[in-house]
């Protein structure tokens, strides 16, 4: 039974919401693994809108801009991953090397425990706005981030084949 004032014992309360408002936050991220030390990183950027190539290609820009050396990054098979633009960025920068994990294959995916972590933590997370969530989202983005036990625990979990000596 519901009560309170206005409320009737018989239905659920109603929450309203503003129906046609479709602000969200798209984020494209990945797992970084030093290839001496092991050393875990997250990198991230976040956008008000969908990702496509072109974003692929800003986040491509941006992991060569903090890492050195040479530079694998392993892709679903979304077409947002695959193009001229990206064809472009490989050809301009050699130390960049893309690799595609087999199609229907999200196990394989250390990113995904990421996206687990972060829903976990935004489940009850209700923002009045689109500011309110891009807080929401960067401070759960963030407490994954900081800790190398969740990061290795994404890539432990994943099905893919990789030591963390």
């Amino acid at each position: 039974m519901w009560s309170g004032p206005g409320l009737r014992k018989d239905r659920p309360p109603i929450h309203r919401h503003r129906q046609g408002r479709r602000d969200k936050i798209s984020v494209i991220s990945g797992i970084s693994v030093s290839p001496r030390r092991h050393h875990l990183g997250l990198y991230y950027l976040l956008f008000y809108d969908n990702i496509g190539q072109d974003e692929v290609c800003v986040f491509l820009r941006e992991l060569l801009r903090h890492l050195r050396g040479p530079v694998i990054v392993l892709l679903d098979n979304s077409s947002t991953h695959k193009g001229k633009p990206v064809e472009q960025i490989l050809g301009l920068h050699r130390r960049l090397r893309i690799e595609y994990f087999p199609s229907y294959a999200p196990q394989l995916n250390p990113d995904e425990g990421v996206w687990a972590l972060a829903k976990q933590k935004l489940a009850n997370s209700c923002p009045n706005d689109v500011d309110e969530l891009m807080e929401d989202i960067l401070g759960s983005i963030e407490a994954i981030r900081s800790s190398s036990e969740k990061l290795r625990g994404c890539i432990i979990h994943s099905e893919l084949r990789f030591s963390l000596r």
